[in-house]
């Protein structure tokens, strides 16, 4: 960002004064600077890729210093990058030994399925009651489509993003702020949770398909059929999950 100044009060009748401080008022307006990745950002996305993907086991325990040499970079980075997935609540700290994928409790998984439930229920009793644009239904079903590719790609991971971003955006269009930050805080243990609950068999399609039924229902503005949709997709998403832990 750059700062102008005009020194002299004669040169301001200049034409191109007023164009230059409506650009100069523009550019603080709309444009802000670009952030750059620091090593830590790309160690913290790197490790974040790796436990997302099941690069680390649930029993397995890493140091900071193996990681160091992996990556081939310094401890500091490593650190600050590790002790922000520790605050996500997506590693645990382990005295004297290291740091370990979190693993959640079954009372936690219930939990925030109950939150969920709870949320989403009035998120989808809301939106039968107002009427949704075609635009926004657009971006909704473009949503799924993208799913399907990723679907089709085995993209476990970009599955499960656009899957948060289906609720979250059915969320936002419902206008519930505090309740789409709230679903925002769980997005890493729901990653965790979802991952493991697309990795049986069929329940990719069978989320497509919960999807549309969610979508159409909203667009019917039926909203018995959307609260019965929503509460099922959730119970679904729930079962996957307990018939991967067996």
């Amino acid at each position: 960002m750059y700062n102008v100044y005009i020194k002299h009060k004669q040169l301001s009748w200049l034409p191109w004064t007023l164009f230059l401080k409506r650009a100069i008022y523009m550019e603080e307006r709309y444009l802000k600077p670009i952030r750059q990745q620091t090593t830590q950002d790309i160690v913290y996305k790197q490790v974040l890729d790796a436990i997302l993907n099941g690069a680390f086991t649930r029993d397995e325990v890493f140091t900071e210093v193996q990681l160091a040499e992996s990556l081939n970079t310094s401890r500091t980075p490593v650190r600050g990058a590790l002790q922000t997935l520790v605050k996500d609540g997506l590693l645990v700290s382990i005295p004297r030994k290291g740091l370990s994928i979190r693993n959640i409790t079954q009372e936690e998984q219930d939990e925030i399925f109950l939150l969920r439930s709870s949320i989403e229920l009035e998120v989808t009793k809301k939106l039968t009651s107002m009427t949704i644009s075609k635009e926004n239904l657009m971006l909704l079903n473009n949503l799924i489509r993208q799913q399907e590719e990723a679907m089709n790609n085995d993209d476990n991971i970009h599955f499960i993003d656009l899957d948060q971003e289906f609720h979250l955006m059915l969320t936002r269009l419902a206008n519930y702020k505090l309740m789409e930050q709230v679903l925002i805080n769980l997005h890493n243990l729901t990653q965790l949770m979802g991952l493991k609950a697309v990795s049986r068999k069929g329940r990719m399609k069978e989320v497509l398909v919960e999807h549309r039924r969610i979508i159409q229902s909203i667009e019917e503005q039926n909203t018995e059929s959307a609260s019965k949709f929503i509460l099922d997709h959730l119970n679904n998403s729930k079962n996957a999950l307990n018939f991967e832990d067996r």
